[in-house]
């Protein structure tokens, strides 16, 4: 590329990109953030304008108060979805077995802010949600069963939600099946299923016909194993309350918005028992603000 910047102007540039760099490592420190690599700053940082660090920096830096960072290792970036509800449902089970803490970051997808470059920073795929774990030198994780297993791997010390793979490796063998069953199955399913039923700008009974019978199917794999004199989706015996069962629960609790009013095809209290636990009240409301407040509202 020929450079046709006067020498004085490529002085100035490279000034401002100096004084850029030196404000986004301020920002980030006091955000307890370590610096990212050199591939994130050019990429979704520097624009090439070069304008300061985005403004959408500054309400992070708002919600968080020295005290407040202190207390809380983990921020969990959401909103009001299924996803969320998954990671704030264990992160409640999990404040209520240890005194688990963890600070909520409300990301209002309305307005993009998912796609907002400190946010792709954090998850390159633009979606919620994510968690920053600063006790562990602010590791990110995104995908919500990612979460769910990092959650379980470091935060439940007493497997009270999980296996251990080396000396459980049967029962962590079989809560890995059931979580990548709903992963790949139930929620991207549902998930289109509500796009063609609720957002689509034209209604295409193919469509809708195709998934709302996958979907229907997939609950029927789950009733399958349910139907198998189990409480639970994994662990022996009737099984144990565990991440597997808690990856999918959120679909069946916004069941109406796929056209699924009732789970009378389905007959087993799985999901009724499960969704009773309190937890689940509390999630439905992790990340709610004023942009979102009858997203996936469950009363």
């Amino acid at each position: 590329m020929i450079n046709l910047m006067p020498m004085n102007g490529c002085r100035l540039l490279n000034q401002a990109h100096h004084h850029t760099h030196l404000l986004l490592k301020r920002v980030l420190t006091a955000m307890r953030f370590r610096p990212l690599s050199p591939l994130i700053q050019k990429r979704y940082l520097f624009p090439r304008h070069l304008l300061p660090a985005p403004s959408s920096l500054q309400p992070e830096l708002a919600s968080m108060s020295e005290t407040e960072i202190k207390k809380s290792e983990i921020t969990l970036y959401t909103a009001p979805t299924p996803n969320g509800f998954k990671v704030a449902a264990f992160m409640e089970e999990l404040k209520s077995a240890y005194g688990f803490e963890y600070e909520v970051r409300a990301i209002q997808t309305a307005h993009l802010e998912h796609k907002e470059p400190w946010f792709l920073a954090i998850n390159p795929n633009g979606r919620i949600p994510a968690i920053v774990d600063r006790s562990r030198d602010n590791f990110a994780v995104f995908e919500t069963a990612a979460i769910l297993l990092y959650l379980q791997e470091h935060y439940d010390p007493e497997n009270k939600f999980g296996w251990d793979p080396k000396e459980n490796p049967d029962e962590y063998t079989e809560m890995l099946q059931w979580i990548f069953f709903a992963h790949g199955g139930v929620g991207p399913m549902q998930g289109q299923l509500m796009h063609f039923r609720n957002a689509a700008t034209e209604k295409i009974p193919y469509g809708i016909e195709l998934y709302m019978n996958e979907v229907k199917r997939l609950y029927g794999v789950l009733d399958i194993r349910l139907g198998q004199d189990r409480d639970y989706l994994a662990g022996p015996g009737r099984g144990m309350y565990s991440i597997a069962d808690m990856n999918v629960l959120p679909w069946f609790r916004i069941r109406e918005y796929a056209g699924i009013p009732s789970l009378e095809e389905w007959p087993n209290s799985w999901c009724e028992n499960n969704l009773s636990r309190p937890t689940w009240a509390i999630a439905g409301n992790v990340g709610r603000d004023s942009t979102n407040a009858n997203l996936y509202r469950v009363e």
